[in-house]
């Protein structure tokens, strides 16, 4: 039961927690780290590690989707970033990873106006196809009617709608919104959409046949929405709060799970951790996987909303170089601030508190911190 806290006397306010506001308990129980699984199944598709790569050209290119493929997670190709954009668009991403700060902002726009070139969506979605790995490409609530069919042709596994934040009810006097109940029911893969930051919105994304779920609104490192406009979803409240509504929906539903995906302020694999502690299935990675060596944003990461042509909610920011892909999914690691091993990390905290995986793990005991993390 949650307690509202008066802010003023004409406005009240219910406590929120970011990660890093709670720690993890151990129980009485240990495990040996071998005896723990990592593994995630979402509809038909299994995979070794609950680890999504978020949508964002500084991450992911389909080099690197199908790396990540490989290394047991699921890589997702922003369908509106450079890579359906420009037949080589290598250029312009060194380009981008060298822009002095002053102005940087207003030429990624001029970059990303170039148009979407459906042929390209094709492209791009058949090299993840011919390397034998899960194809999955998103689009934006605004771009999914217009794009979808060209990647349903392509052969997509799964279907991302990914935006700030994504709402069963949208409303627009100007254009026909997108009925996301309808679009997912006439589609015949997985669709995971979001994000959502409160138990009603997710309940709501939940009834219209999603698989899958994104919890968290503009909290990533590039992201600027706090500042520009105010809005903020501290992500253990967040997640909580959408693993409820999953909760609720399955007994509504009479049985039907949806999966949760954490999306924004997972930097670390301590984050990651107490992601799945709050109740995720699964772990949506920007930066972690932006500090790679193969990452096409050469230690830049930012997403869409850094070249919004109206009203750019995010910017470039230098997240450095860590390791390898490998190394920061599986390590070796030389490193203890959390940025590299991090599935590794995730299967030592499992068996310290005695779980045996991210479903059992969901159960651990958290307790509220009296410090904020270094």
């Amino acid at each position: 039961m949650s307690i509202d806290i008066e802010i003023g006397r004409a406005k009240r306010g219910r406590r929120a927690f970011t990660f890093d506001d709670i720690a993890v308990i151990p129980s009485r129980r240990t495990r040996d780290p071998e005896d723990v699984s990592t593994k995630w199944q979402c509809d038909a598709y299994q995979f070794e590690t609950p680890i999504v790569a978020a949508p964002m050209d500084s991450a992911m290119s389909p080099a690197t989707a199908v790396a990540l493929g490989r290394l047991g997670g699921l890589g997702v190709l922003d369908l509106e970033g450079l890579w359906t954009r420009y037949d080589d668009p290598l250029p312009l991403l060194a380009e981008i990873s060298r822009l002095p700060g002053k102005g940087a902002t207003r030429r990624m726009q001029q970059i990303y106006a170039e148009p979407i070139k459906p042929e390209l969506i094709a492209a791009r979605l058949g090299e993840i196809r011919d390397a034998g790995v899960t194809v999955a490409g998103a689009l934006s609530p605004q771009r999914t009617a217009e794009h979808y069919r060209t990647v349903l042709d392509a052969g997509v596994d799964m279907f991302v709608i990914r935006g700030t934040t994504v709402s069963a009810e949208h409303v627009s006097s100007a254009a026909e919104p997108l009925n996301l109940k309808q679009f997912i029911y006439d589609l015949d893969v997985p669709v995971i959409v979001g994000g959502a930051c409160t138990y009603t919105s997710a309940l709501h994304l939940m009834r219209t046949g999603a698989a899958g779920v994104l919890a968290g609104f503009g909290g990533g490192a590039a992201s600027t929405t706090r500042m520009a406009l105010g809005i903020h979803a501290p992500m253990a409240t967040t997640v909580s709060d959408v693993a409820a509504a999953r909760r609720d929906y399955l007994d509504e539903s009479g049985g039907r799970y949806v999966h949760v995906i954490a999306d924004g302020s997972l930097g670390r694999s301590g984050d990651i951790v107490k992601a799945i502690a709050m109740g995720a299935d699964a772990v949506m990675l920007g930066t972690a996987l932006a500090r790679a060596t193969e990452a096409p944003g050469a230690g830049w990461h930012w997403g869409s909303e850094a070249h919004h042509p109206e009203l750019p909610r995010g910017e470039r920011v230098n997240v450095g170089t860590a390791g390898s892909l490998e190394q920061i999914i599986h390590g070796p690691c030389d490193q203890a601030n959390g940025t590299l091993n991090l599935v590794g990390a995730l299967r030592r905290a499992m068996a310290t508190c005695g779980y045996s995986d991210p479903k059992e793990f969901q159960r651990v005991e958290v307790v509220v911190t009296p410090y904020a993390a270094s």
